[in-house]
Order: structure tokens, then sequence, then C-alpha cells
């Protein structure tokens, strides 16, 4: 990791083998260095989520038989990890974009907003 690479804060989730396989674990990990480099990415791998905010994403990564999604924001100074999961419908499941919404919140309470 270079020093002007933005680092990683985990909000919840994780990233590990299993449940991913270690192609899928090893595909986020490259993904995620390239959004901390300050690499921009694009469909199919990376998908604005607006209905979160604003600089918030879906990191797309599909594992043999499985979906994963990382549910992500990139601020100036670190790329937010909100959550992991395994995507199993068409949607992203209400649950998960709540959570991700009262992570932000507090995460922006603690750090001084953005």
């Amino acid at each position: 990791m270079n020093p002007e690479d933005k680092p990683l804060v985990w909000l919840s989730g994780e990233v590990k083998t299993p449940p991913m396989s270690s192609e899928a674990r090893i595909e986020t990990g490259f993904r995620l260095r390239q959004l901390q480099a300050g690499n921009r990415l694009a469909l199919p791998h990376l998908r604005p989520m607006p209905s979160l905010g604003q600089r918030c994403f879906e990191l797309r990564v599909q594992d043999a038989r499985v979906a994963w999604r990382v549910m992500l924001r990139i601020d100036s100074d670190a790329i937010v990890i909100l959550d992991v999961f395994r995507k199993t419908t068409n949607q992203t499941p209400q649950a998960v974009l709540d959570g991700c919404r009262r992570r932000l919140r507090r995460y922006d309470e603690v750090v001084g907003g953005r």
C-alpha cells in the first residue's frame, strides 16, 4: 500500500474464505485496492447507489455460483465499507439498505460529517 492510498474503514462485513471462494476474495481485494489508489471503476464492477447517498457504490463480485456485493462510500480520505453480503435477489434487500444508511449516519456523526 502506498502512503497516498486511502485507507479502508470497515463499518460492517468482512471478506474471507469461506464463505467466499479464494478467487472471489482475491478479486474483491484487488478491486478495493484499485479504489484505494484512486482508480475509477465502472460497471460491471462498480455500480452507483444514489439511494444510499452521494459517493455510495455497490462493488460487484461474481463467485462461481454466488454474487457478492460490497456496499461502500468513497470519501476524500477513505473508502468506507458499509456492508458485505451475498446477493440472492434482483434488488438489494431493504434491511441491507437501512443498515448501510444507519452506519453512514453514525460514521458521519463521529468523523464530523462529510
